[in-house]
């Protein structure tokens, strides 16, 4: 039933009803006791609200704003919408109520200093109205959805927002612990004031919708009864049906400067801190974009740090900033690329050169030669593995000789999701599947395996946080060897399995017996 017809709405009984934690996280305790109603089931875009005044069309209309959904009205008694109020909001966490949203949106300061590229000046006025654009995303209810977006995002401890236009749909998704979820479904009619509101807080040319475009908001908030302050970086992209909007959080406290809290074990830690801790030469950090490789860059030269130190960093972009360390925001636009700082930075006398990433034979050369004239370099590559690593190094034009003399130690990682302690249940997946996933026959005796639940602690996910995967590769006698013999990927990872190196999966595997993770998360993460 729509919500506009609300007189001949079904009656309904809700002392007997449980209702699931994840519908009644959809509104808020407080409006929910100030217009007496109860989420009670979704389905699609669509959600059933019971309420004793289903005539009250003020809060079906702050609930279809609140949540992006229709709302389907359900007569029931006043008294039984107050008794389920009380059994259902008392048994889960608090959500921060929208009421509160403006409040906790204490200002939002722009502090992108980068020369912005020069866009065409030509539009096409016959496609939109520049003046109502403007005064549609400075309303009131648009403001208000997208603070609520934002500190929705920070609540749920997400890396990244999603804004997506569809032909029939505008959605908006959050990545949480490395998975993307939808969290709402404006309406469609929203969708520019929307995207508009979120490219004024960027600073961004909101006539521009042709071409790509990043900016930067700086959002201060009230999180949890303390003050937080979390950058995000802004990327619009034209698609087909409208302008894709996706926002980075970066949260420093999320940033782990500890390196023994990030997942490595004990022996593949000891092996790391050797190497990075050397005065020349280089170490590699590889894996997938969102493997934390920038956490365990900064948590190194975290701890290399020192007053008699100079360190460098060349980054594209600066994702923290760290007292103490000179950081160079990379802009290829103006000719600023990873390996013209490079070439600058050896004539600032460092000791530690930081490279974001190696992107081509350029780059590798001049760290390669910096490692090999005195200085420490850590950087980033996107492969697969640590064996692997050299052989791409060497498919970008580098010598071998080169690579078996300057690399000291390759470390390749993956994030998993952390299994919620609080709710975490035994699993028995069976002999055959833990044989398949690596497990040995004397770890079959003692291994137990825990999986997800779900509870309020964790948002019904089953999971809260993520862990490190660490398999770390020495660049030993034996291994650089090999490297000069031509030898493969497969060569150099059987060797170093033989030298005792810790493989992604096995790492995986230590998580599942610790009960830190799930073996569906390892098998979804890793290879044998």
């Amino acid at each position: 039933m729509a919500w506009g017809q609300p007189s001949g709405a079904p009656a309904l009984d809700l002392f007997t009803m449980q209702v699931d934690m994840v519908v009644i996280r959809l509104i808020p305790e407080e409006t929910a006791r100030k217009h007496q109603l109860l989420p009670l089931q979704r389905a699609g875009a669509t959600l059933k609200v019971a309420m004793a005044d289903p005539s009250n069309f003020l809060a079906i209309d702050e609930i279809r704003f609140m949540t992006g959904l229709t709302v389907e009205p359900i007569v029931a008694p006043a008294a039984a919408v107050r008794e389920a109020i009380e059994r259902h909001y008392g048994s889960v966490e608090v959500v921060e109520p929208q009421q509160q949203v403006d409040q906790a949106l204490i200002g939002f300061i722009d502090e992108e200093e980068a020369e912005s590229v020069e866009l065409e000046e030509e539009i096409d006025d016959g496609s939109f109205n520049l003046a109502e654009m403007e005064k549609a995303a400075e309303g009131a209810p648009v403001i208000r959805l997208v603070n609520h977006i934002l500190t929705d995002a920070v609540r749920r401890g997400a890396s990244d927002i999603h804004m997506e236009p569809y032909e029939r749909e505008f959605r908006v998704r959050l990545r949480v612990d490395g998975i993307l979820q939808p969290v709402m479904t404006p309406p469609l009619r929203m969708r520019d004031a929307l995207i508009s509101r979120v490219k004024i807080m960027a600073k961004l040319d909101i006539a521009e919708k042709r071409l790509p475009q990043d900016g930067r908001i700086l959002l201060r908030l009230n999180h949890e009864g303390k003050k937080k302050q979390i950058d995000l970086r802004v990327s619009v992209l034209p698609t087909l049906h409208g302008e894709k909007v996706v926002m980075r959080l970066l949260d420093k406290e999320n940033l782990r400067l500890d390196m023994t809290q990030l997942g490595f074990e004990p022996e593949s830690l000891a092996k790391f801190q050797k190497a990075i801790f050397k005065p020349y030469g280089m170490v590699l950090v590889t894996g997938p974009t969102g493997s934390g490789k920038t956490n365990t860059l900064y948590s190194s030269i975290a701890q290399l740090n020192k007053p008699e130190t100079n360190i460098l960093t060349a980054e594209d972009p600066v994702e923290f900033q760290i007292s103490g360390i000179n950081q160079v925001q990379v802009r290829e636009q103006i000719g600023l690329t990873f390996a013209a700082a490079l070439r600058s930075f050896l004539r600032q006398d460092p000791n530690i050169i930081l490279v974001g990433e190696i992107r081509d034979f350029e780059t590798a050369e001049i760290a390669i030669k910096a490692a090999l004239t005195g200085h420490l370099v850590l950087s980033t590559l996107h492969t697969n593995d640590a064996p692997s690593t050299v052989s791409r190094l060497m498919n970008m034009g580098i010598e071998p000789f080169l690579v078996a003399t300057s690399v000291h130690l390759i470390c390749a990682q993956r994030l998993v999701r952390r299994l919620c302690p609080a709710c975490k249940v035994p699993e028995n997946p069976g002999q055959k599947a833990l044989l398949s996933a690596g497990f040995t026959n004397e770890e079959l005796r003692k291994v137990k395996v825990y999986g997800p639940k779900g509870c309020p602690k964790c948002l019904d996910r089953g999971y809260k946080g993520r862990v490190g995967l660490y398999e770390v590769m020495e660049i030993g006698e034996e291994i650089r060897d090999l490297i000069l013999a031509g030898g493969s990927a497969i060569d150099l990872r059987r060797k170093s399995i033989e030298r005792g190196m810790v493989t992604l999966r096995r790492s995986g595997l230590a998580k599942v017996m610790e009960g830190t993770t799930s073996l569906e998360e390892i098998i979804r993460e890793t290879v044998l």
